[in-house]
């Protein structure tokens, strides 16, 4: 699943070709995403792109009638094409632009989704209970510590908890953890502060160097240009359960919770 890296490398990539366009006309193959593309999509027609922004894994061009929210879901892309580009199979939405390109959305599993929000974007249900930014200044170590407090669930899990910090997804709260030296086993509330302070430090560094590098290379996530990510050859402990870790040779322990992979070092992690 595209994690908030590659959802940030995905915005910075179509912006300069859809921002301050002109939209000429949407074009829905499937409406049956996550949720039914919006019934009243077809007002973004004639509108101007003004903004594009990330909030948490969603995409938001704003116009000044409302705001069309885009999630990639488990195996979405989206490209930026000229208009005529012949459709493949997969290729559900298009919002076609007036300088003759076009943003097409691909999505085998049809978890993305493509809504058309006319109300205050901070209130709708998806956006209101996200929790802060992890590169913003919202997000620090007080902020985690004391959201932290009384929690059994394991600080994995706690993490990865979009109600506490968004975009923490799988492959990052595994690496934090790792570098931050802290048992993904522990339960949140049983951490230290000093612990946190750490974690934070290591959240926004990881998140910022996978944005650099172009975001993790996935096998069901391209970049707008169609090139994938390097970070994925600098991952520690990600996808490397049985082998040796980098920094102590230890064998590295891998671990269901909540269904995904936890990939750990016992003797580095014992924090």
């Amino acid at each position: 699943m595209p994690e908030l890296p590659e959802v940030e490398v995905c915005k910075r990539g179509i912006e300069p070709h859809v921002l301050n366009q002109i939209v000429s006309k949407v074009v829905v193959r499937n409406s049956k995403m996550r949720w039914p593309i919006t019934p009243t999509i077809s007002e973004i027609c004639s509108e101007k792109i003004i903004s594009v922004n990330r909030r948490a894994k969603y995409l938001l061009l704003g116009t000044s009638k409302g705001i069309l929210m885009l999630h990639l879901g488990m195996s979405g892309t989206i490209r930026v094409i000229d208009k005529d580009t012949l459709v493949t199979k997969h290729d559900h939405f298009d919002l076609v632009l007036e300088n003759g390109l076009a943003l097409r959305l691909n999505d085998p599993r049809r978890f993305g989704s493509v809504l058309w929000v006319t109300e205050d974007i901070n209130e709708h249900p998806l956006i209101i209970k996200l929790g802060p930014e992890p590169l913003s200044s919202d997000f620090t170590d007080d902020c985690l510590y004391e959201k932290s407090r009384k929690k059994t669930v394991p600080i994995k899990t706690f993490l990865m908890n979009n109600h506490i910090v968004v975009g923490v997804g799988n492959i990052y709260a595994n690496e934090s953890l790792f570098k931050a030296g802290i048992d993904p086993r522990k339960q949140a509330g049983k951490v230290s502060k000093k612990r946190y302070i750490e974690l934070t430090t290591h959240i926004k560094q990881t998140l910022a160097h996978a944005i650099e590098q172009g975001g993790t290379t996935l096998k069901d996530f391209t970049q707008s240009d169609g090139k994938p990510g390097y970070f994925a050859q600098e991952l520690l402990v990600y996808g490397r359960g049985g082998m040796l870790c980098f920094v102590c040779k230890e064998k590295l322990q891998e671990i269901k919770q909540a269904g995904r992979a936890t990939v750990y070092c016992p003797r580095c992690q014992n924090k």
